[in-house]
């Protein structure tokens, strides 16, 4: 699993930071991985082949090789209208049914797993950027401050005489 732990900052004029220091950030889904049983790896792995092209290719050709002998062989054993195809084929779509419900159930645990995840973060950042927006707003105040005080300054400040050159300093 990755983490990273986000170290926190003060902002050194003020004196006042952000609390969220130490937080870990790191992979959901590979924690989640580590924590699945054997049944529901085996789900996901037989979801995913079943889902693929390579399946629907292989599907399709053992059923034309399975029309193929039992009508080409003088012995078959299913003749057309290849009952015992059938059978097999019903089995297979129920269990097909079990196994990706099994499937469809994990991706909804998964799914709700992430949202309350994706909330928790929004969360957290959601207090970050209360913290800097109040650091900002302190900055603003300060450099208001500031500009007052520059102000103040240039208008005491009397202006001075005009310095002489060298050449006019000789000249007289």
């Amino acid at each position: 699993m990755t983490t990273i732990k986000a170290a926190a900052k003060t902002n050194a004029g003020t004196g006042t930071g952000t609390k969220a220091a130490n937080r870990e950030i790191r992979n959901w889904h590979a924690s989640q991985k580590q924590h699945l049983t054997q049944g529901e790896r085996a789900a996901d792995r037989m979801r995913n082949f079943m889902g693929s092209w390579r399946f629907v290719g292989g599907f399709v050709a053992f059923m034309l090789v399975w029309a193929a002998l039992n009508l080409s062989l003088p012995l078959a054993w299913d003749k057309y209208p290849f009952i015992l195809l059938n059978l097999f084929l019903s089995m297979l779509a129920g269990l097909q049914g079990a196994i990706l419900l099994i499937a469809a159930k994990r991706q909804d645990a998964i799914a709700a797993a992430l949202a309350e995840h994706d909330y928790t973060t929004n969360v957290a950042a959601k207090t970050d950027i209360e913290a800097l927006m109040k650091i900002n707003q302190e900055q603003i105040v300060m450099l208001k401050e500031l500009c007052e005080i520059i102000q103040v300054l240039k208008t005491d400040v009397k202006p001075a005489a005009k310095p002489v050159s060298k050449a006019a300093a000789q000249a007289s």
